[in-house]
C-alpha cells in the first residue's frame, strides 16, 4: 500500500479544463504545446491567430480576438474574420508594440445582428413575417444606440445617428419594405456595427502566452568571420603566419556595415588546445604554427571566458564591440559547450567529461565523423557544477558588449539545460538572441526553439529544387513561424552544397537573393563575396577550410565579382521595405517555367511603421546555368488588390533596374542568370 502510494504521488495530474462555455473557442493556436511554452512574436510583428468558434442551432456566431499587455490592461480587441463560411474557422492579427510577456485570448459571442440580417434577407423579399422582421431589426438597432451611447456618453455621434436613422426607417411603415430593409443593410449601418457589435452570451477562451521580444529576434542580416584571418598575412620568407587581431578584424567592420549588415558574428575567440590538434582540411598531422579549429577550446592560458593572446585582450575585445557599435553593428559570438584535451576544465572537473572503460576520455565523434580534439560535456555526473560554469560565462561576454550568441550543436545537450539557462538569461537580459545551429531532427530543432532559442538554422541550405524551396517557404513561414524563426545561410564555414560547387557567380547571387528576401534573417560567410565554392574532395566543404588555417583574402577582388554590390543592395531593399522584415506574411505565386520561383510579402497601411501599404514580389531563377522564361500568374489580393477581377493590375517597379511596368494576372517573365537573377518588384496597387 505504501508504494503504491509514493509511486502516485510522483504521477502527473491532469490540469483541470475550463468549462466549455455556451460559445465554444476550441483550437486556438498558433500555441506550443497548447500553451506550455509562449509562442513568439517581436515588437511590431503582424501575428496571425486562428480559433474555431461555433454554437447550437442556427444562430449566428463571432468571435473577437484580444491582446492583454504584460501589466494586464487590454491593447486590442478585434473582431475576427470568418475565413471557411460554415466551417466555423475564424482568423485575426494582433500586433505588439512592446517586449514582454503578453498573453491573447478569443471571445465568442452569439450575434444577434448577424442572425437578424440572414433571416431577414430571406423572409422581408419573400413576404414572410415582414412587419415583424423589421420591427425586431430597429428594436435591435435601439440596443446597439444605447450600448453605443454609454460607451462613448455621446448620442450625437456620427455612428449613433447613423444608427437611430436606420431604426426610425425600419419603423417607417410607409415606406416600401424592401427599401427600409436596404436602410439597415446599407454600408453606413454595416460599418457602424461592426466598430461596435451587439455581442450577447459572451464566451472567454483560454489566455495563451505570447512573449514579444526586440526586433532582432527576428529580424536582421548576420556576416560571419573568423577574426584570426582578419588581417592575417604569412612572411614570404619563413611561409610562417601571423594571426590577424581584434584590431586588424576592426578594420573590416566599416566594409561589413556598408554592406549593409547588422549583426557581426565571430567565430570563437578562445584559446586553443594543442593536444590533438587539427592541421589543414581537418588533417591529424600539424606544423609549428597551424592555428588549430577555434572549436578545440581551451589551453594554459584559458577556457571559454579567456581570449585567444594572438587575437589581443579584453580590453581590445571591447575597443572592437565599441567600433562595431559606432557602425551600427552588433556583435554575435559563436559559444560551443566542449572543450580540448587541455581545457582547464579537464583537469579541474573531470566528472564533466565521459571516461571510457580503458581510463581514456571520449573525444566528439558523429561516425564516421571524428573529432579528436574536442571533448563533449557529460551532463549526467554534475549538472548544476556544468550549468553554473556556462551561465557565468554567458553573463561574461554580455558585459563585454556580446548581444547574440550562435550556439554550436545545441542538440548534443540537455533540452532541460537550454530551459533553464535560457530563461534565466531572458529574465536578466531580455535583449540577448540565441541562434541555434542544430542541423537535426525536426522534433529537436522544434523544441530547441520552444524552450527559449530566439532563432534556427534551417535546412534552406539544402532546398534547392523549385518543389523543395516553395515547400520549405511555407513551412517556414507558416505555424511554424510561432516557434521556430529561421536564419537562411547560403553556405557557413562548415557547408558548400553541390549546388554552390557547381553553379558559379550565378548561384551565389540566387541563393543570397533567395535567403536574403524571404527570411527576414540570413547569414552572409565571409569570403561569400569571392564566390569561394571550391571544395574539399569527397565533402561539402571548402578545401583549405577557415576552420583549420589562417586565409587571407584579396578584397578589392570581390568588386568585379558583383556579389558584394549585390548584398548591399538586398539589405538596402530590406531596409527600407517593412513587409520584407516579416516572417508570416509571405503568399507563393504559380509559374510556369520548373526553375522560376515567385513569392510576394505584405505588409496592410494599418500595420506598417510607414502608415502605407508595402508589397514587395520576388521572381527568381533558380537556374544558374541557363537562361528561363514563363508565365508568372499572380493572386492580385495577396499584393494589396482589392479588386481583383480580370481588369485588375498593378504598377511594379523592379528594385534592382529601376524599370517599370503594368502587371495583371498574368505576366511573361525571362530571367537570365547571367545578368539579373530576380525581379524585386515594389508593387503598387
Amino acid at each position: 500500500m505504501t508504494s503504491t502510494t509514493q509511486a502516485n504521488s510522483t504521477t502527473p495530474q491532469p490540469t483541470p479544463s475550463a468549462p466549455i462555455g455556451r460559445i465554444p473557442v476550441v483550437d486556438v493556436g498558433p500555441t506550443i504545446e497548447n500553451g506550455r511554452w509562449p509562442t513568439k512574436a517581436v515588437v511590431g510583428e503582424v501575428v496571425p491567430i486562428r480559433a474555431t468558434v461555433f454554437r447550437e442551432g442556427h444562430d449566428a456566431v463571432a468571435a473577437t480576438l484580444v491582446l492583454t499587455r504584460p501589466d494586464g490592461t487590454r491593447a486590442s480587441a478585434t473582431t475576427m474574420t470568418s475565413v471557411n463560411a460554415g466551417l466555423d474557422l475564424w482568423h485575426g492579427t494582433v500586433v505588439p508594440d512592446a517586449e514582454g510577456d503578453w498573453t491573447f485570448h478569443v471571445e465568442g459571442w452569439s450575434d444577434p445582428w448577424g442572425t437578424w440580417t440572414h433571416d431577414a434577407d430571406i423572409k422581408v423579399p419573400a413576404g414572410i413575417d415582414v412587419e415583424l422582421m423589421l420591427t425586431e431589426g430597429a428594436l435591435l438597432l435601439d440596443r446597439a444606440v444605447a450600448t453605443l451611447t454609454a460607451a462613448t456618453a455621446s448620442t450625437t455621434s456620427d455612428a449613433a445617428r447613423t444608427l437611430a436613422s436606420a431604426a426610425a426607417a425600419l419603423r417607417e411603415t410607409t415606406s416600401p419594405p424592401l427599401a427600409r430593409l436596404a436602410v439597415a443593410r446599407s454600408r453606413e449601418v454595416t460599418d457602424a456595427l461592426a466598430a461596435r457589435p451587439l455581442r450577447d452570451l459572451v464566451t472567454t477562451g483560454t489566455a495563451y502566452p505570447l512573449r514579444v521580444h526586440r526586433t532582432r529576434a527576428l529580424t536582421g542580416a548576420w556576416y560571419e568571420l573568423f577574426p584570426r584571418s582578419e588581417g592575417a598575412w604569412q612572411d614570404p620568407d619563413t611561409g610562417q603566419w601571423r594571426s590577424g587581431t581584434f584590431a586588424t578584424a576592426g578594420e573590416r567592420l566599416p566594409q561589413i556595415a556598408e554592406m549593409g549588415f547588422d549583426v557581426v558574428y565571430l567565430t570563437p575567440i578562445h584559446p586553443i588546445g594543442t593536444t590533438n590538434r587539427k592541421g589543414p582540411n581537418n588533417t591529424l598531422t600539424t606544423v609549428p604554427g597551424d592555428p588549430g579549429s577555434p572549436y578545440g577550446i581551451g589551453a594554459p592560458e584559458g577556457g571559454h571566458d579567456a581570449i585567444h593572446p594572438d587575437l589581443g585582450t579584453f580590453d581590445d575585445f571591447d575597443a572592437f564591440v565599441a567600433r562595431a557599435r559606432e557602425l551600427d553593428l552588433e556583435v554575435a559570438l559563436d559559444i560551443a559547450l566542449q572543450a580540448s584535451p587541455d581545457h582547464p576544465w579537464v583537469a579541474e572537473h573531470p566528472e564533466w567529461f565521459t571516461t571510457r572503460a580503458d581510463g581514456s576520455i571520449a573525444y566528439a565523434e558523429n561516425p564516421p565523423k571524428k573529432y579528436q580534439d574536442i571533448y563533449p560535456l557529460n551532463f549526467d555526473n554534475d549538472p548544476e557544477g556544468i550549468y553554473v560554469a556556462i551561465r557565468d560565462m554567458l553573463l561574461l561576454w554580455i558585459e563585454h558588449g556580446v548581444t547574440a550568441f550562435r550556439v554550436d550543436n545545441p542538440h548534443t545537450k540537455p533540452l532541460d539545460f537550454w530551459e533553464r539557462i535560457l530563461g534565466e538569461i531572458h529574465t536578466a537580459h531580455p535583449e540577448v538572441v540565441f541562434l541555434s545551429e542544430a542541423f537535426t531532427r525536426p522534433a529537436m530543432m522544434r523544441t530547441l526553439a520552444a524552450v527559449g532559442f530566439h532563432q534556427s538554422y534551417t535546412y534552406f541550405t539544402w532546398r534547392n529544387t523549385k518543389e523543395e524551396v516553395e515547400e520549405y517557404l511555407e513551412e517556414v513561414s507558416g505555424d511554424l513561424g510561432a516557434v521556430m524563426r529561421p536564419s537562411f545561410w547560403p553556405t557557413t564555414h562548415d557547408i558548400l552544397t553541390p549546388y554552390m560547387q557547381q553553379g558559379g557567380t550565378a548561384a551565389f547571387a540566387i541563393r543570397a537573393a533567395l535567403a536574403a528576401l524571404a527570411s527576414p534573417t540570413y547569414g552572409i560567410y565571409a569570403g561569400y563575396e569571392l564566390v569561394e565554392n571550391v571544395p574539399r574532395p569527397g565533402a561539402q566543404e571548402q578545401i583549405d577550410n577557415e576552420k583549420y588555417q589562417y586565409v587571407a583574402r584579396d578584397w578589392e577582388a570581390a568588386d568585379r565579382l558583383g556579389i558584394a554590390r549585390l548584398l548591399g543592395l538586398l539589405n538596402d531593399v530590406r531596409r527600407r521595405h517593412p513587409a520584407l522584415q516579416q516572417l508570416r506574411n509571405l503568399t507563393l505565386h504559380e509559374t510556369s517555367d520548373e526553375n522560376m520561383v515567385a513569392f510576394s510579402k505584405h505588409l496592410p497601411a494599418e500595420h506598417s511603421p510607414t502608415g502605407k501599404a508595402d508589397t514587395v514580389l520576388v521572381v527568381l531563377t533558380l537556374d544558374p546555368f541557363t537562361t528561363r522564361e514563363g508565365v508568372v500568374t499572380l493572386d492580385l489580393s495577396a499584393l494589396g488588390v482589392t479588386r481583383a477581377d480580370a481588369g485588375a493590375s498593378v504598377t511594379v517597379r523592379d528594385e534592382l533596374s529601376g524599370e517599370q511596368w503594368r502587371w495583371g494576372s498574368e505576366n511573361y517573365v525571362r530571367l537570365d542568370p547571367r545578368g539579373a537573377v530576380a525581379h524585386i518588384l515594389e508593387v503598387h496597387a
